[in-house]
């Protein structure tokens, strides 16, 4: 069984190409996954200088690439659901270069809007219209009236 899920940020906006001949879209980008640690080892950790997190190389194909490169950014927080690929090539110096990378087959956008932090926290659920005055239908309501 090849199957990954992961929560992260963007270290980098997007890079988006097209595959010659075909003109299949391919975006890639690196995410950050937070290491589960203890307080305790985190402050450790950086006060060593050293990653709290992992750095994952992620692909994405066809209109869900076009998607990514269009509306994700740097800092914005995706949740990835895909499968490992190992591939390798040779480089411009003919050496061997090995890469493992998470090919992504859903990328579910946790976080919309001009900051990365926008739709986090409660000042989002305490906010009148919470951002959703231009949906039809929907019409915002006050805490005070929610039964629970």
């Amino acid at each position: 069984m090849n199957h990954v899920v992961l929560i992260g940020r963007l270290t980098r906006d997007p890079e988006l190409r097209y595959i010659p001949n075909t003109g299949t879209a391919v975006s890639t980008f690196s995410l950050a996954v937070d290491k589960p640690l203890s307080k305790e080892k985190r402050q450790e950790m950086i006060a060593n200088n050293q990653p709290t997190a992992d750095f994952i190389n992620i692909v994405v194909w066809g209109k869900m690439a076009e998607n990514c490169a269009t509306y994700l950014a740097k800092g914005r927080l995706v949740a990835i659901q895909g499968r490992i690929q190992s591939r390798s090539y040779d480089d411009k110096e003919g050496r061997r270069v090995y890469v493992t990378e998470v090919v992504a087959n859903n990328v579910e956008f946790l976080e919309w809007g001009d900051s990365p932090n926008r739709n986090t926290g409660s000042d989002f659920y305490d906010s009148p219209d919470a951002g959703f005055s231009g949906i039809e239908g929907f019409h915002p309501t006050d805490n005070d009236d929610i039964p629970f």
